[in-house]
């Protein structure tokens, strides 16, 4: 992983600590009235300040979401409410360092043999390892899992995992082995073994169709991680108990067997002022997505705050250029000058949330600097706009051309931090050169319809995080997310408005098996973007936690989703 070209600085995370710090405290920072203190990332073997003394058995943390989980079928659990949970129960081939990124045996024996071109990957499988209904893990099941992740299943409405690239089948070699082909290189799959979007499934559990992944069916999604899934409310509640039997763990760790924890109820509110009010009264343990505004709150009351970095694909706009008033690259060039980056991150963030220097974050695989790209300059942007005929005014305002307004939406990123108040910063941005924005109303399920539609949602506010350079192929491919709606098999891209080199740069980064030239096609692809006036990341996005001081030994997975394996619990809240 010599070729990664991560910043030391950008591989850190925010801790709070107690009175005692060890020596890899490196930066303290005054955040109005309170202080906290930027540590090195925590991991499941050395979870650093979060930790003190030793571990205690027994106790259920309550913890609070943001949002209520949607579904958890393991290639759809990129939303973090999804992937908070599956991170938990699920167990993987692969295990993947939050630090180093470096790749770990888990239910393998060793990393996978591979061929030169990355065609075919090898594993042994751990023996011994059973699901919480008691079937054993086996390479038949192992291979049963993967042909799903690789393929999908339409007639079920299951996705193919945005992580697997050119999967072709499985193979069962024998009692332990099985093997994976590719019909072409397929670097990126190692990692994509690693992370919850490969949680293994017990037979059972695999014949599932989306319904029976969703809200309702949890307790028959049987897992081989350290917690099993005992109860459900739905839309308000899960609960997860620990394994007893629980005993394949990643070997290279210090904390083997049973999780320290008796198990976690997850309470999910929509009301922010419940669920920090809940933490910061002891009614519960913890709480992700603690607002910029509150870090010093909760840190004057003598909780715990952890920020984690995501590096991955920073948060941003993405100007849908497929869209009429988008076309024009002058226009997407004027609207990226007119908005005040440093103002957004000034005036609503605190040093958690780095101004971006590039389309990724600093810490993430592929990174390349490229700062200088996004100057906000109103002057320039109101040349572009005038240059680009836009240059009358109606009423109110607004610029017209042939009649028509210069008028833009933009969804609302609910599980991005303060996205309405982001949006909001910058249709004040834009009305001062002219251009309304309207920001799209409406709950997560209207949110994510709307934003599959070119008319009613030009602008479309997102982040992705995966510790692989696969990341950028996940966010901008037509046949991932398509953050750009930019598929050639789209009912509306029926003319010459789709740009196809978009993802024939992708494909080549996702078919690279080389080390250093997937860096420089990550780069290719980031410039192309970034050249192409498509993208205008805001900042490097953390996941933001508070705890209650009796929680010890929190951690995160490499891209910010709770890792509780390792948490315990002492004293009062």
């Amino acid at each position: 992983m010599t070729d990664r070209r991560l910043s030391t600085s950008a591989r850190l995370t925010q801790c709070l600590t107690d009175r005692r710090l060890d020596r890899r405290s490196v930066l303290s920072l005054g955040l109005g009235f309170g202080t906290l203190l930027t540590l090195s990332a925590c991991t499941p073997h050395d979870s650093g300040s979060l930790a003190e003394g030793e571990p205690v058995r027994g106790g259920v943390l309550t913890y609070f979401e943001p949002q209520t989980w949607t579904l958890l079928y393991p290639p759809s659990v990129g939303f973090y409410p999804n992937g908070g949970i599956m991170n938990n129960i699920s167990a993987r081939l692969l295990w993947q360092d939050p630090e180093t990124l470096e790749l770990h045996p888990w239910l393998a024996t060793d990393l996978p043999e591979t061929d030169a071109d990355a065609t075919t990957y090898t594993f042994t499988i751990r023996k011994g390892v059973t699901y919480s209904d008691g079937s054993p893990l086996t390479p038949e099941n192992v291979a049963k899992n993967f042909d799903l992740f690789g393929r999908g299943d339409e007639s079920r409405t299951l996705p193919v995992s945005e992580q697997i690239s050119n999967y072709e089948r499985s193979e069962v070699l024998d009692g332990n082995r099985v093997r994976f082909h590719f019909s072409a290189p397929s670097p990126g799959f190692a990692q994509a073994t690693s992370t919850m979007n490969a949680g293994l499934l017990a037979d059972s559990t695999l014949d599932l169709d989306a319904e029976g992944f969703g809200p309702g069916g949890a307790t028959q999604i049987h897992t081989c991680g350290p917690f099993h899934i005992t109860a459900e409310t739905i839309g308000t509640k899960l609960s997860v108990r620990a394994r007893e039997d629980y005993d394949w763990a990643p070997p290279h760790l210090k904390h083997q067997g049973r999780a320290h924890l008796d198990g976690i109820d997850y309470l999910t509110n929509n009301e922010y002022s419940v669920r920090i009010g809940a933490v910061l009264s002891g009614q519960a343990d913890g709480v992700r997505d603690v607002q910029a505004p509150d870090e010093s709150r909760v840190t004057e009351q003598g909780l715990r705050l952890y920020a984690k970095a995501t590096n991955g694909i920073n948060n941003s706009i993405n100007l849908r250029f497929r869209h009429d008033l988008l076309s024009d690259i002058d226009v997407r060039r004027a609207l990226i000058a007119a908005i005040d980056r440093q103002e957004i991150v000034d005036k609503l963030f605190t040093p958690n949330y780095p101004l971006a220097t590039g389309l990724l974050a600093k810490g993430a695989m592929g990174y390349v600097d490229q700062s200088g790209s996004w100057d906000f300059d109103p002057e320039k942007a109101n040349r572009l706009l005038d240059q680009a005929g836009w240059s009358e005014r109606n009423g109110q305002g607004y610029r017209v051309k042939d009649g028509q307004p210069l008028a833009l939406t933009v969804n609302i990123a609910l599980p991005q931090p303060r996205s309405n108040e982001v949006q909001t910063l910058i249709q004040q941005h834009l009305r001062r050169v002219g251009v309304r924005l309207s920001i799209n109303p409406g709950d997560q399920s209207k949110q994510t319809l709307d934003a599959l539609e070119l008319d009613t949602v030009q602008i479309y506010h997102s982040m992705v995080a995966r510790a692989d350079f696969d990341n950028l192929r996940s966010n901008y491919s037509s046949v991932n997310r398509d953050v750009f709606l930019n598929g050639v098999d789209r009912t509306d891209a029926d003319d010459d408005s789709v740009d196809p080199k978009i993802d024939e740069l992708l494909e080549t980064l996702a078919a690279e098996p080389n080390q250093e030239k997937r860096q420089e096609a990550a780069e290719a692809v980031q410039n192309y973007l970034v050249d192409q006036a498509y993208v205008l990341p805001f900042f490097e996005e953390p996941q933001v936690f508070a705890f209650r001081r009796r929680v010890h030994g929190f951690t995160t997975e490499p891209v910010g989703r709770p890792d509780f394996y390792s948490t315990w619990l002492a004293g009062e809240k």
